[in-house]
């Protein structure tokens, strides 16, 4: 449906900062917001963020409030999460998304990228 492509991803010291890029492509699949999950190891998969596409509005898990970021580029169909204050217990495989805020929610997104591991040492 739609294809994500993620990147961005990779090692940071705690307190630091990182930002997670998300290209969407697809057959004309028009979802009505992005969104970003995380699976740490043993753990569910755990909503991050969601924006949506035409008015840009944002949700956020309580966890990341005031820390992260999302973000989107209609023009480039670029989706954003830019991550400060990282914190050790963060680290996980971090998924890109596309759906409705209430697939986001629900975390059944219509679309999923591959993941890309954020890993935050202390």
């Amino acid at each position: 449906q739609v294809h994500l492509v993620e990147s961005g991803g990779g090692l940071v010291q705690a307190g630091g900062s990182l930002t997670l890029s998300c290209a969407a492509s697809g057959r004309t699949f028009n979802p009505s917001a992005m969104g970003w999950f995380r699976q740490a190891p043993g753990k569910e998969r755990e909503f991050v963020a969601a924006i949506t596409w035409s008015g840009g509005s944002t949700y956020y898990a309580n966890s990341v409030k005031g820390r992260f970021t999302i973000s989107r580029d209609n023009a480039k169909n670029m989706g954003y999460l830019q991550m400060s204050s990282l914190k050790p217990e963060e680290t996980a495989v971090y998924y890109c998304a596309a759906g409705t805020i209430a697939s986001m929610i629900h975390r059944t997104p219509d679309s999923w990228g591959q993941g890309m591991q954020v890993t935050v040492s202390s």
